[in-house]
C-alpha cells in the first residue's frame, strides 16, 4: 500500500498543447514516454463502492495489466492525499483473492462486482526535478465512457514521487498563470460515474460560511453538471478571507463577479486564467 499525492488540472485540448509546450521548455522538465492505457472500473450494481469514495480498475498498459484500489482520500493544500493498493495481474479480469487484505474485505459481496465504465487515453509523461523533489507530469488525452455516453477527457497530472509537496502547487500555479486550467476535485472515476448513470453529485447547500475545501468541491460539481455556481447562494465569506490573505482578493472579487453573473465553470476555466490562479491560491493557503 502506498500514499498518493497528487493535483489534477482539467483542460481544454488546446490548453493541453500549450501546456505540454510551456512544460517541455522548462529546463527543470525532461520528456519521458508515451503510452495507451484502457482502464476498466469495477463496482456492484448498487455502486458501493462509489458510495464508500473507493474506485477498483483495471488498467492495460502496453502488454501489461495492472489492478490497483483507491480508497476514501483527503485534500491537502491542492493536492489529493490518498492510499493505494497496486498489483500486476495476468489479463483484464479482477483476482478477487488481492482485495482480502485490504478494506474491501468487509460486508461487500466481492462476487457481484462488474465493469461499470472505462476511460481510454494517451498519456504523455514528462519528469520534473527541483532540488530534491521529483515530480510526473501527465498529459492524458482521450475519453470517459460509461452505459453508451462519452465525452472528451483532457487532463494535467502532477504527481509527487519525491521531495516535498509544496513544489506541486507551486508548479501546478505557474502553468494556471500560461494556460487556462480547472482544479477539478472530479476524479476520472467519478466522471464515469455519472455518464454511466450511478453517480450524481449535489452542490452544497448550507447556511454557515463555505470553507476553502467546501468551495473548491462545490465548483467541481458544477463543472461535472455543467451548471451555474449559485454564488448568491452561498456564504463564501470565510473564502474571500483567505483570498485577501494569499494575495488574490481582487482577483476573488473578479471571479465571483462572473459566476454570479451566471458564467459556468467550464466556460470560465476554459477561456481564461483567473479561476485556475484562484483556485490553487486559496487551496495552497489554506482550508
Amino acid at each position: 500500500m502506498a500514499t498518493e499525492l497528487e493535483i489534477k488540472l482539467s483542460v481544454s485540448e488546446a490548453a493541453q498543447a500549450r501546456a505540454l509546450q510551456w512544460l517541455s521548455s522548462r529546463t527543470e522538465v525532461r520528456p519521458g514516454k508515451t503510452k495507451p492505457l484502457v482502464n476498466r472500473y469495477f463496482d456492484t450494481p448498487k455502486a458501493d463502492l462509489n458510495r464508500a469514495k473507493a474506485a477498483l480498475r483495471i488498467r492495460k498498459a502496453g502488454d501489461d495489466y495492472i489492478q490497483t484500489l483507491k480508497t476514501r482520500g483527503e485534500f491537502v493544500d491542492g493536492a489529493h492525499r490518498r492510499e493505494e493498493w497496486e498489483w500486476p495481474v495476468s489479463g483484464p479480469d479482477l483476482d478477487l483473492s488481492l482485495l482480502e487484505d485490504t478494506p474491501l474485505n468487509t460486508d461487500l459481496d466481492l462476487g457481484s462486482l462488474r465493469v461499470v465504465f472505462e476511460t481510454n487515453f494517451q498519456r504523455n509523461v514528462l519528469w520534473l526535478e527541483e532540488g530534491r523533489s521529483v515530480i510526473e507530469i501527465a498529459l492524458d488525452s482521450g475519453s470517459v465512457a460509461g452505459n453508451e455516453a462519452r465525452w472528451p477527457l483532457h487532463e494535467v497530472e502532477f504527481e509527487l514521487k519525491s521531495g516535498e509537496g509544496r513544489h506541486l502547487v507551486a508548479w501546478a500555479l505557474e502553468l494556471a498563470r500560461e494556460v487556462p486550467v480547472f482544479l477539478n476535485l472530479v476524479s476520472k472515476a467519478e466522471q464515469g460515474y455519472f455518464l454511466a448513470g450511478l453517480y450524481r453529485p449535489e452542490i452544497v447547500c448550507k447556511t454557515e460560511p463555505l470553507t476553502v475545501t467546501e468551495f473548491l468541491q462545490a465548483l467541481g460539481s458544477c463543472w461535472l453538471l455543467d451548471e451555474p455556481f449559485p454564488a448568491d447562494q452561498l456564504d463564501l465569506s470565510k473564502v474571500a478571507n483567505v483570498a485577501a490573505a494569499a494575495g488574490c482578493g481582487e482577483l476573488w472579487e473578479h471571479v465571483v463577479a462572473e459566476l454570479a453573473r451566471g458564467s459556468t465553470v467550464r466556460s470560465l476555466s476554459e477561456n481564461a486564467t483567473q479561476l485556475g490562479v484562484v483556485q490553487l491560491q486559496l487551496a495552497s493557503a489554506g482550508q
